[in-house]
């Protein structure tokens, strides 16, 4: 992946895997794990919080193994939710998987070499995605229960950051039709967090596909507002039309955009 901004550091990420699922784990207490989660309306809250527990032991089953080829999600032990369905055995269970993977990144260290769907093959591209995976579905949750959420502004920058190198990666391989999608002429969409000084990015639509950079810039469209709130339209967590962000310019596009951007 070709990434405009430094990404930040391995324990940071190994950490964040911990704290994040702590706050998942949070907002999952004391809740109906029946219901409907609105943002992955297939899942429930339960099927939801197995989702990420499975997601961290794969990780950490790649990590410990080295894997070459990618691992069978079914031969990972445990990777399938707890055996009983007590909430208090699933709140085990998600701590366990997120210490699993945690402890594996972090002996591995950023550069072991690891099999992974994108162009990084290593722990420390690992390391980034579960952190990320587990911050978005984390908001997920709180959305569902109807917690509030803050994300620190480095992680949440980083987020949007990680999601540009993914879409970038996925329409460069060819992995998604809809990405592929994602061209010019002469587009370009402008995120600009209004409460985290350097927040900005310019996502540029040309010929040969996308490309991205941090900075102010004018754009075809510019997507404003609190950094979380902007993180929270980009992920489609939030609607683009919500109240608290602002639309400037050609809204067509930026919907065009979160239509079609995707992991494949």
């Amino acid at each position: 992946m070709t990434a405009a901004h430094t990404p930040l550091d391995h324990d940071f990420y190994c950490s964040e895997i911990l704290r994040q699922t702590d706050e998942l784990r949070a907002h999952l207490t004391g809740a109906d794990l029946s219901a409907t989660v609105p943002t992955c309306p297939d899942w429930t809250l339960r099927q939801l919080a197995v989702h990420v527990g499975g997601a961290h032991r794969w990780v950490a089953e790649i990590i410990r193994t080295k894997a070459t080829a990618v691992v069978p999600q079914e031969r990972v032990l445990d990777s399938s939710g707890p055996e009983k369905d007590e909430p208090e055995a699933l709140d085990e269970w998600l701590a366990q998987g997120a210490a699993l993977c945690a402890d594996a990144l972090r002996d591995a260290g950023p550069d072991q070499a690891a099999w992974t769907w994108a162009g990084e093959a290593t722990a420390g591209f690992w390391a980034r995605r579960m952190t990320h995976e587990t911050v978005v579905h984390r908001v997920d949750a709180a959305l569902t229960v109807g917690a509030e959420y803050r994300l620190a502004p480095e992680l949440a920058a980083d987020t949007i950051d990680e999601w540009l190198d993914i879409v970038t990666y996925v329409q460069a391989a060819k992995l998604a039709p809809a990405a592929a999608e994602l061209r010019g002429p002469g587009r370009s969409i402008h995120l600009h967090a209004t409460d985290a000084p350097g927040a900005e990015w310019l996502i540029e639509l040309g010929e040969d596909g996308v490309s991205w950079r941090r900075g102010h810039e004018k754009a075809t469209v510019a997507l404003r507002g609190p950094l979380t709130d902007v993180l929270g339209v980009f992920y489609r967590r939030l609607p683009a039309d919500s109240p608290r962000v602002e639309v400037l310019g050609d809204a067509e596009l930026l919907d065009f955009w979160l239509q079609r951007a995707s992991f494949g």
